[in-house]
C-alpha cells in the first residue's frame, strides 16, 4: 500500500468567519491544487491565523464555503482536521519549551500508535515501535533536523533550539502522522533573512514530495500562491490568489471568534 500522502486541494469561495467584535476575515477566495505551498499574507491583526484554523478544519467558517482535499467546511470538519495537522500556532499547537526533542518525538510516536496505527500494532508492540520509529527517521529527514548536530543532541531542551531548528521539529511532530496538509504560523517571525529562505526552501520540499501547505507570513516568497489577508491588498499578479475585502482586530479579534466558532 502506497504510504506517501497526496497533498489536498483547497477551495474557497466568499469565505468569512465574524466574532463578537465584528468580522475577523471576510470574502476569502482561494484556488489551490493539492501539493501547494500556499502564503497566508498580511500584517498581524487581518484575520491570517484565523483562516489557517478555518481552512484546517479548527475553525467553523460564519459565511462561504470551503473544499480541502475534497471534504466540505464545515459539514466535514473534523474529517478535515484527521487529514491535516499543524505544525505550530501559538497557543493552539505549540512545542513545549520544558522538554526535549527526544520527550517530543517519543509523545508524538505513542500518540500516532494509540490513534494513528491500525490495530494489530497494539498486538504486536514490536511491530507498533518499528513503525514509530520508522516514521520519526522519515519525517526527521524530510525536515532536515539532524539531532546529532543540536547542543545535547536528543536531550536538548527545546526552549534551547535556535527558532529554525524548533520550526523543524514542528514540522517533523506534524509529519510523523502523513497528513495531507500542514499549517505553520508566523512563518517568517523573528527570522534573519537567510534563516527565513531556508524556512521557505523547507517548506516548498515538504510540497515537492505531496503534502500541502499553508503558511502565514508578513512577506510571501517569489512563486507561493498567496492569499492576501490585508483590506487594501489588491496584486493582479500571477501568484496571487485574489482575496477581497478582509477586516482584522488583532491576537483578541482572533481569541473572541475562536471562542464563538468553537475549536477542536
Amino acid at each position: 500500500m502506497d504510504s506517501t500522502p497526496h497533498g489536498a486541494a483547497i477551495t474557497a469561495e466568499a469565505l468569512g468567519v465574524k466574532g463578537p467584535r465584528g468580522w475577523v476575515f471576510r470574502d476569502v477566495d482561494v484556488a489551490a491544487p493539492p501539493g501547494s505551498l500556499v502564503a497566508l499574507e498580511g500584517p498581524s491583526g487581518s484575520g491570517r491565523t484565523c483562516l489557517l484554523l478555518t481552512l484546517t478544519g479548527r475553525m467553523r467558517p460564519t459565511s462561504g464555503r470551503a473544499e480541502v482535499g475534497g471534504l466540505p467546511l464545515p459539514g466535514r470538519m473534523a474529517a478535515v482536521r484527521r487529514t491535516s495537522a499543524l505544525a505550530h500556532v501559538p497557543g493552539v499547537a505549540e512545542l513545549d519549551p520544558a522538554l526535549t526533542v527526544a520527550e517530543h518525538l517519543r509523545e508524538r510516536g505513542l500518540l500516532q500508535r494509540r490513534f494513528g496505527g491500525p490495530p494489530l500494532t497494539w498486538l504486536r508492540p514490536r511491530a507498533g515501535r518499528d513503525a514509530a520509529r520508522a516514521r520519526t527517521d522519515t519525517a526527521l529527514a524530510a525536515t532536515g533536523l539532524d539531532l546529532t548536530a543540536l547542543p545535547k543532541g536528543a536531550a536538548t531542551v527545546v526552549r534551547e533550539l535556535e527558532r529554525l531548528d524548533a520550526l523543524r521539529l514542528s514540522l517533523a511532530l506534524a509529519l510523523i502522522g502523513r497528513p495531507r496538509l500542514i499549517a505553520v504560523d508566523d512563518t517568517d517571525l523573528k527570522l534573519p533573512d537567510a534563516e527565513r529562505e531556508q524556512a521557505w526552501a523547507l517548506l516548498r520540499s515538504l510540497t515537492g514530495a505531496g503534502t500541502s501547505v499553508l503558511a502565514v507570513c508578513s512577506q510571501a516568497p517569489p512563486g507561493a500562491l498567496v492569499v492576501p489577508t490585508a483590506p487594501d491588498a489588491r496584486r493582479p499578479t500571477a501568484r496571487t490568489t485574489p482575496a477581497r475585502d478582509t477586516a482584522g482586530h488583532g491576537r483578541k479579534g482572533a481569541t473572541d471568534a475562536l471562542a464563538e466558532t468553537g475549536r477542536a
